[in-house]
């Protein structure tokens, strides 16, 4: 029965084997439905193909068999794969349940880069008091669990705060980002009370250094800052995102925001290979990690198109 049983055994192994060496992809990045094949793409859909092409040249030029799909696509097999590397699938949050789902079962069947516990951690804002607890500076934070009571009143009085800016723990692209002073308060209580019967929400308050500095987004890939750029918010708004008129610029870090942002990325568990730290000087005057994007975040590859080089050679380095 023992021989049978070792048999068995290394037959298995065998056959495991087999199977990683059957994958027909080392690794497929990840888009979303809209960016797969457009037809006529406007300039912001061709950054994000040029910046996918940019990703995939890198990983082909390292002896990866790569090819790109929309993380949703019904038709492919998602354990033909070794690996899934997540670039645009920039419409998750509005897909929430389902991409929940999709995560899940893909993590099964094939690895995720950046890997599955990370994505999960980084998807909540909680992570920020996570960070924190670590002894990275975040801006002031007051987090508001579903089905709590209280109301935006008595939290100004409470915080001693004269204005803020409420979003989701589960976000992006701005959604549902609100700047809340005095003056406005009452206007914003029925969308606030609403929002709070359904999903955690956070406070800070307001950062007057993102609208008279901006800010600052540091790519580090493998552990390694490569390149960095400043966004500014248009006139008159404070959301620094494009979507909002926000534009950006190639920006030299200072050493200090430099080690600041490695110094972020190396207090993840597991360590990410790639990471975008976004940063401000906060109220103050210290530099915050306002976010820290893991998932899918836009790294303008087209500034620096070495740093998708060094994206490739830190996954070269841990595959081989």
């Amino acid at each position: 029965m023992k021989i049978i049983s070792f048999v068995s055994n290394l037959l298995f192994i065998r056959l495991k084997i087999e199977d990683l060496e059957d994958k027909k992809f080392d690794i497929v990045v990840l888009t979303d439905d809209r960016y797969v094949a457009p037809e006529n793409p406007n300039w912001y859909t061709q950054n994000i193909l040029t910046e996918d092409g940019l990703v995939i040249e890198a990983l082909k030029n390292k002896g990866f068999r790569v090819s790109r799909k929309s993380w949703s696509d019904p038709n492919f097999d998602w354990s033909s794969t070794k690996a899934v590397l997540f670039r645009t699938t920039w419409d998750y949050f509005d897909r929430y349940e389902e991409w929940k789902s999709w995560l899940k079962k893909v993590s099964q069947l094939t690895e995720m880069i950046n890997p599955y516990s990370l994505i999960q951690w980084n998807m909540d804002k909680h992570y920020l008091a996570d960070l924190q607890e670590k002894g990275i500076n975040i801006p002031e934070t007051h987090y508001v669990e579903v089905g709590v009571v209280t109301n935006l009143t008595a939290l100004f009085a409470q915080k001693e705060w004269t204005e803020c800016i409420l979003k989701p723990c589960i976000s992006g692209a701005a959604r549902h980002t609100y700047r809340i002073d005095l003056s406005n308060i009452h206007e914003y209580e029925p969308i606030f009370q609403k929002l709070i019967r359904e999903e955690a929400m956070m406070l800070q308050p307001f950062q007057k250094n993102v609208v008279k500095k901006g800010e600052i987004s540091l790519m580090v890939m493998g552990g390694q800052f490569t390149h960095a750029v400043l966004k500014i918010a248009k006139a008159g708004d404070f959301r620094v995102q494009d979507d909002f008129g926000g534009t950006v610029h190639e920006y030299q870090p200072t050493s200090e925001e430099v080690a600041f942002a490695e110094r972020a990325v190396a207090a993840c568990d597991p360590q990410p290979y790639y990471a975008r730290v976004d940063i401000i000087r906060d109220n103050n005057d210290e530099l915050a990690v306002i976010e820290m994007e893991m998932i899918e975040p836009e790294l303008w590859f087209r500034l620096n198109p070495k740093a998708a080089e060094v994206l490739a050679e830190s996954l070269a380095i841990s595959h081989d």
